[in-house]
């Protein structure tokens, strides 16, 4: 038994869909079963609640080998810790009282570089994956930089200004991953029990783009003329927490991005294993241009 955590994520969704194609017995902890993929609630076990809530992540653990774990990252928490390390310590706590012998999680780029220890929302998914390799299981951090997905959230500036903003250096060329490759790369620690210990897994995508070489190819793809906007912390900051955000989350954030800008991505080489399949042309025309247009 294979239980999966945020099925109803965009990482999770791609994930529950790739085990079931191959035929893995699967049980989703889920908060509202309604928002499953159509055809998928009759053919998985489902936990419904929390998988930060002690009693939910137990009952879903019971004679479970393999877990995939993605801690949410929730905005209106009161700190990066608690968002990541708070959030998980119950899983961990059930991952060894049950024996599940695997653990696959989401986290990020960064381990070992100078920027790790004081990278906001990255510091805390560190510490975390810290956290469950210390439970005793076998893990495997599947680590990776900016999500090509997260430009879906501009989708409204693009269409209408013609412009996104982010706080990346402009010219700084990083790797971005898209969401199916990662969960290609879970589903297939998922379903391989020959591994053990703890480590990390990257998802770089095949290949590095600056904020201006994407803006440059949303316009190519789009067929019209897209431009990038850099904006300062305090800008992202105000923003964030006009949507919600807590002030520490907003500033964890903020943190995150600098590291970033300091070069932490890139930190990681890419090789055949690590460099995924999706360039960011392909998820543009496959993803971002319906968005926009639609």
């Amino acid at each position: 038994m294979i239980v999966i955590t945020a099925p109803t994520s965009t990482i999770g969704r791609r994930l529950v869909a790739d085990l079931l194609d191959r035929g893995a017995p699967l049980r989703l902890v889920v908060r509202d079963p309604s928002r499953l993929e159509a055809g998928v609630r009759e053919r998985v076990e489902i936990v419904q609640g929390s998988h930060g809530d002690a009693a939910v992540v137990d009952r879903a653990c019971a004679g479970a080998e393999a877990v995939f774990w993605l801690a949410p990252g929730d905005g209106a928490a009161p700190s990066a810790e608690a968002a990541f390390v708070g959030f998980s310590r119950p899983a961990c706590a059930a991952f060894a009282r049950h024996g599940v012998r695997r653990v696959v999680g989401v986290s990020a780029l960064g381990r070992g570089t100078p920027m790790a220890e004081h990278a906001g929302l990255v510091t805390a998914s560190l510490a975390m994956d810290d956290l469950i390799a210390s439970s005793g299981v076998a893990y495997r951090a599947v680590v990776c930089p900016s999500f090509m997905h997260n430009l879906l959230r501009q989708v409204r500036a693009i269409r209408e200004q013609g412009v996104f903003s982010l706080m990346a250096d402009a010219d700084l060329k990083v790797p971005t991953v898209a969401t199916q490759d990662i969960a290609a790369s879970a589903a297939r620690l998922l379903l391989d029990d020959t591994w053990t210990g703890a480590g990390e897994v990257a998802c770089l995508g095949p290949e590095d783009l600056s904020p201006t070489d994407m803006a440059r190819i949303v316009g190519e793809v789009l067929g019209t003329e897209v431009g990038y906007r850099q904006i300062t912390g305090a800008a992202l900051k105000e923003r964030l927490t006009g949507f919600g955000t807590t002030e520490a989350m907003a500033q964890a954030t903020v943190d995150m991005f600098e590291a970033k800008n300091k070069g932490m991505d890139n930190a990681a080489p890419r090789t055949p294993e690590s460099a995924t399949p999706t360039t960011f042309r392909q998820w543009c025309a496959e993803v971002l241009r319906p968005a926009v247009t639609g």
